[in-house]
C-alpha cells in the first residue's frame, strides 16, 4: 500500500496480514536450512578420533588379499600392513583393532597355541606397528575362535561344551601376552563368563594394568550378521554355533546384567556388538556404564548390507555410511569400530 508524504510524494508502507495464526515455537526449519546449520543439530559431531579400524593380520607376511564378502577390505601380512597403515596415518587414522588370522597347515589345535605364539601374526604386527606408527592406539582383539581347530572361543569338554575354567585361564595369558607385545587395549570377544575378571587380575600380576585398556565386548550378541566376518578370519565353528555363550538377540536383560558384571570385574570400557540392530542395547550400556567409554561395532554383515544396498542404487553409501554411524553416536556411543574407517578419513575432510 501507499501513503502520501508533507511533499506530496507516496510512500510504500509495508504491511504484514497473517494467513493464520501461527504459534512462534512451530518453525524449526530456520534453524537448519544452510549445510552448516544442519552439521550444528548434531548434538555429537563425528570425527576421526572416534574411529577404530579393524584389521586381519595373516601368518604369511606378504600377503594382500581381497576378503569378497567383506567390499574393499583385505587380508594382511605384516610386511604388507605396514605401509597400508601409514598411509591412513597420515589422513588421520588414531587407532586400530588386530584379528590374526593363522592359515599355516596344522597351526590350529584344540588350546588355541597360535593365538600368543610370539612369532604369530598379533604379536608381529603390534610389535611392527608399534615402531612405524608412534602415535598409533593398538588394540587386539582376545579370542580363541581363529586359532582353535574346532573353531570355538575356548577350550572344550569332551561333550563339546566350553570348560569355563581352562578357557578363562588360556584368555587370561593371550590378553597379558599382547600387553607384553605393547597393546594399548585387549578386548576380549569370546564371552565366556568370568574372563575380565582373569584378564584384569593377569594385567595386575604382569605390572601392565596401568598402560593396557580393558574393553570388554560385554554384550556381543550371536545372530546372522558375522558371515562376512567369519569368512575374513576363518573362524566359522566345525560343529554346533555360538549361542550358549553369545548372547541371544532378544536378551535385553542379559546385557544388563553383563555390562554390570564386567563393570565390577574391572572394565575400563564396553563394547556393544553389532551396532545398527541393537541401539537400545548402546543406550542401556550408556545409562549403566556413565562413566567408561562406550563402543559399538558395526559388524561385517552391517557393512556388506550397507554395500548391497549402494550396488543397487537403493541408497548413497556415503549418506547412509553416516547415518547408521549418527545413529550409533546419538544412542550413546563415543567409539566406533567400523570398516568404513579409511572412507570416513576421506569424507570427514569434505
Amino acid at each position: 500500500m501507499t501513503e502520501p508524504t508533507s511533499n506530496g510524494m507516496k510512500k510504500h508502507v509495508a504491511t504484514y496480514t497473517a494467513a493464520e495464526p501461527t504459534e512462534i515455537s512451530s518453525i524449526l526449519a530456520g534453524g537448519y536450512h544452510h549445510p552448516l546449520l544442519r552439521e550444528w543439530q548434531n548434538e555429537r559431531q563425528l570425527t576421526k578420533k572416534q574411529l577404530i579400524y579393524p584389521l586381519f593380520i595373516t601368518d604369511n607376511a606378504d600377503e594382500e588379499t581381497e576378503i569378497a564378502s567383506l567390499p574393499g577390505q583385505k587380508r594382511w601380512g605384516v610386511n604388507k600392513v605396514v605401509p597400508y597403515v601409514e598411509e591412513l596415518v597420515k589422513k588421520g587414522l588414531k587407532a586400530v583393532i588386530l584379528f590374526g588370522v593363522p592359515l599355516a597347515e596344522g597351526v590350529k589345535d584344540p588350546v588355541a597355541t597360535a593365538a600368543d605364539d610370539p612369532n604369530g601374526p598379533v604379536i608381529l604386527a603390534i610389535k611392527a606397528l608399534s615402531k612405524a606408527c608412534k602415535d598409533l592406539f593398538i588394540m587386539c582383539d582376545v579370542c580363541m575362535c581363529e586359532y582353535t581347530s574346532h573353531g570355538h572361543c575356548g577350550v572344550l569338554r569332551e561333550d563339546g561344551t566350553l570348560n569355563r575354567e581352562e578357557s578363562v585361564r588360556r584368555l587370561a595369558a593371550i590378553a597379558v601376552n599382547y600387553a607384553r607385545a605393547g597393546a594399548h587395549s585387549v578386548a576380549p570377544s569370546d564371552m565366556v563368563d568370568g574372563r575380565i575378571r582373569a584378564i584384569k587380575r593377569g594385567l595386575i600380576d604382569a605390572g601392565l594394568a596401568h598402560k593396557c585398556m580393558l574393553m570388554s565386548y560385554s554384550a556381543k550378541f550371536s545372530g546372522n550378521l558375522y558371515g562376512p566376518f567369519r569368512d575374513a578370519a576363518d573362524s566359522a565353528p566345525s560343529f554346533g554355533d555360538r549361542k550358549c555363550y553369545q548372547l541371544p538377540p532378544s536378551g535385553r536383560g542379559l546385557a544388563r546384567r553383563a555390562i554390570e558384571r564386567d563393570l565390577a570385574e574391572g572394565a575400563d570400557a564396553i563394547m556393544v556388538k553389532p551396532s545398527t540392530f541393537y541401539l537400545d542395547i548402546i543406550s542401556d550400556a550408556k545409562d549403566i556404564a556413565r562413566n567408561v567409554p562406550i563402543c559399538c561395532y558395526q559388524v561385517s554383515g552391517e557393512f556388506a548390507m550397507l554395500h548391497a544396498a549402494a550396488e543397487k542404487g537403493v541408497v548413497d553409501l556415503k549418506i547412509i555410511a553416516f547415518e547408521a554411524t549418527y545413529g550409533c553416536l546419538r544412542a550413546g556411543a563415543s567409539l566406533v569400530i567400523s570398516y568404513f574407517t579409511p572412507d570416513f578419513l576421506e569424507w570427514l575432510e569434505e
